[in-house]
């Protein structure tokens, strides 16, 4: 039983499993991705992402620590070269495994394993999956703005309601109805017969009377003459 045992011994012994890890992370740093079983990829991810981290720190003792796992000069500069600069943002999972289904002859389940940000088609369209991204408003923020809105265009109506009311309820004293032109045709001409009469009747008032006396004096002064 292998209780409490997380190292998958592969079925090898300590040295022999030290040569195939080391031989399968120099593959994998010099090619970017390479076809193995599924056990030896879980294998090989716990070995070589703690190598590319140390490859950030670009130093005498860095190179040494990963030459002593690796085995290979030209891994080791390939590493410090052109790895560590693609990978110097990235905080950790360098590698992704995509299983490829089971092999021929013993249906061992088999994967490829690869760094991640050496696949330009994976990354070509994850950039436009960004670009394209859409963000859904909240129902509550739409909700909100609408019943702002509907209050809004209530009260503006309640103002002009009013405005009208007291615009038709207060009428100046100044303003006067215009009569049309016929009665005030009409209204004219009676105040002119008014008129008229009204002077008639002050000149047929302002004559005096003659008496017999005044007549009298009248006759004997014609004979006088």
């Amino acid at each position: 039983m292998r209780h409490l045992n997380a190292i998958n011994h592969l079925g090898r012994k300590s040295a022999d499993r030290k040569a195939l890890l080391a031989n399968m992370a120099s593959s994998l740093i010099l090619h970017k991705r390479i076809t193995t079983t599924t056990a030896k990829a879980r294998a090989l991810r716990r070995y070589v992402e703690p190598l590319i981290t140390k490859s950030k720190d670009d130093s005498t003792h860095s190179r040494r620590v990963v030459f002593s796992y690796l085995e290979d000069k030209n891994a080791v500069s390939e590493l410090f070269r052109e790895v560590a600069p693609r990978i110097a943002a990235r905080p950790g999972g360098y590698t992704r495994i995509l299983k490829t289904g089971s092999r021929l002859g013993d249906s061992a389940e088999m994967c490829i394993i690869e760094l991640v940000d050496f696949n330009e088609n994976m990354l070509a369209a994850e950039d436009a999956k960004v670009k394209t991204t859409r963000r859904r408003r909240s129902t509550k923020k739409k909700g909100a703005e609408t019943a702002a809105a509907a209050a809004a265009v209530t009260k503006t109506g309640a103002k002009a309601e009013n405005a009208r009311e007291t615009a038709a309820a207060t009428v100046p004293e100044d303003v006067t109805i215009q009569e049309p032109v016929a009665d005030r045709e009409s209204v004219k001409a009676e105040e002119l017969a008014d008129e008229q009469v009204t002077d008639s009747a002050e000149e047929s008032g302002n004559k005096p009377e003659e008496g017999p006396e005044e007549n009298a004096e009248e006759t004997e002064n014609e004979e006088k003459e």
